[in-house]
């Protein structure tokens, strides 16, 4: 075949080219190809097997059918026995097979306008409480610009006074509105009265006063005297996960148990007044948040219910010594205490998180991306050639994504390694704009964007992220069980039109 062209009257005869096929069809498409003929290649070999099927039985004539009665009727006891079997065999799968724990809602606490910390507002006061030296407050200005935190992110009342006032009454004040402020929301969404729940989990890193939180809650809501509390300490903004693996576990013990979560941080006490680098970032980072959680182990709550909790792994780095100490509560050379955040951290909860979803991609992920990943692992292993790992999709996995807003840079890591799209990172970059790092409860809050948006449909699945002193990286899984609207008093309610904005970093 040949193509012709004009040139000063002559026309040149060239050979026409064939379409460039690796240009002209998108590999994206190719690959999802792969994955639904991977996904459904079951039902298509079954298909064929049910057409023989179909057609054989169609060939059997009523003498062909009355010889099978009659030999189903000499066998009627050996048919009795089989079917004894099978319904106690299916008796006792139901009763020892994990109790399912749903998500009837969950509430996230809003800050009164009046505790919003502005750029200029916070240098203003960090240079008149007199702790920080010219170097401290340049460092301070520098990480506020690139933190991705907006104009409306809350410190404690504590901490707007000048002086400021870290005391013991303060914290208790600051921890007193947060919890009940969230838990107040809920009880009114769900109807559920506090004489009703029977497992409390309270999780706050850094304030941890005698009597202890959950103390707290249950002298307040005058709960039961046989409730089963738990109070998580020290365990970082990782911690949520924790107390919602907990809450699950207690669950499959008591029957008919409704159990509430609270996921929470305190400011008042450690805002730090020194002048160490490494100290003043969780200054710059950390805002006034927290979430309550509402689970049930009852069959009659899926109804009304918004999730279906399906995994939750855990991964801690403890024993690494590097891992142990990247987030660490010490004291600086002038004996004020606050938390360093070591150099290595981005390092650290990089390989933490390969760890997390080693194990959590076989439970999760399409056996297509299984195969491809098993094959690039065997031929790396056998041909010790310099082969790239295979990263697996886990956009065919989940259909959201709640990455702990610890800060731009956490974002910007999973973003990149997971190869996620902007859209899957939004939510979390909107949380750490409004809200800042909420520490344990900024996962809740990332949630609420997405109902806010009005993203989330029946059957899509969710994957909370989270990462914590220790070190440990943690994930749950959930699964939407409806169109999930945003309940009364969505924290996002009053600005969502607003969002998603430009970040200019």
């Amino acid at each position: 075949m040949v193509s012709g062209e004009e040139n000063n009257g002559v026309q040149i005869r060239q050979p026409r080219r064939l379409p460039d096929f690796l240009q002209s069809v998108k590999l994206k498409y190719v690959k999802l190809g792969y994955h639904y003929l991977i996904t459904h290649l079951l039902t298509l070999c079954l298909v064929p097997l049910m057409a023989v099927i179909v057609v054989e039985a169609s060939r059997l004539s009523l003498d062909d059918i009355h010889q099978l009665w009659i030999q189903l009727q000499y066998n009627l006891v050996s048919f009795v026995v089989f079917s004894a079997v099978v319904v106690f065999g299916s008796t006792v799968y139901i009763m020892t097979r994990p109790r399912s724990v749903y998500l009837v809602d969950y509430s996230c606490y809003l800050p009164p306008s009046h505790l919003e910390v502005k750029y200029q507002q916070f240098m203003e006061h960090s240079k008149l409480t007199g702790d920080f030296d010219e170097s401290s407050l340049e460092f301070q200005r520098k990480i506020l610009e690139r933190s991705g935190l907006g104009e409306e992110t809350c410190v404690p009342e504590a901490m707007h006074s000048i002086p400021p006032r870290p005391t013991m009454s303060a914290a208790r004040e600051e921890a007193e509105q947060v919890m009940f402020g969230a838990l107040d929301k809920l009880f009114a969404n769900t109807n559920v009265k506090p004489r009703d729940i029977g497992i409390l989990v309270v999780n706050c890193s850094l304030f941890n006063p005698t009597p202890s939180l959950s103390a707290m809650i249950i002298n307040k809501y005058k709960m039961r005297g046989n409730i089963r509390s738990f109070n998580l300490g020290g365990m970082g903004c990782s911690a949520g996960v924790i107390a919602i693996d907990l809450a699950k576990d207690m669950l499959q013990v008591h029957r008919n148990s409704y159990a509430i979560v609270v996921s929470t941080e305190n400011i008042t006490q450690n805002w730090y007044f020194g002048n160490k680098k490494s100290m003043l970032i969780p200054n710059c980072l950390f805002r006034v948040g927290g979430a309550a959680v509402l689970l049930s182990n009852r069959m009659t709550d899926r109804r009304r219910s918004k999730y279906k909790l399906v995994h939750v792994v855990r991964t801690h780095c403890g024993a690494n010594d590097k891992a142990f100490k990247c987030v660490y509560q010490e004291q600086d050379d002038a004996g004020k205490t606050g938390v360093s955040l070591s150099k290595d951290l981005m390092a650290i909860a990089g390989g933490a998180l390969k760890t997390n979803i080693t194990t959590l991609g076989p439970l999760v992920l399409p056996i297509s991306e299984q195969i491809l990943f098993f094959v690039t692992l065997v031929a790396k292993k056998l041909s010790n050639a310099k082969i790239k790992p295979y990263i697996p999709d886990f956009k065919l996995a989940f259909d959201h994504f709640c990455i702990h807003a610890g800060g731009r840079a956490v974002i910007d890591e999973l973003e990149k390694n997971l190869q996620l799209l902007p859209v899957h990172a939004e939510a979390s970059r909107m949380t750490l704009h409004r809200f800042g790092n909420t520490s344990s409860s900024s996962i809740w809050y990332e949630l609420a964007y997405t109902e806010a948006k009005g993203r989330m449909r029946k059957g899509n699945r969710v994957w909370q992220i989270a990462f914590g002193s220790g070190f440990k990286c943690n994930s749950a899984v959930w699964v939407a069980l409806r169109n999930v609207k945003p309940s009364p008093n969505n924290p996002w309610e009053d600005c969502i039109h607003r969002y998603p904005v430009q970040l200019n970093l």
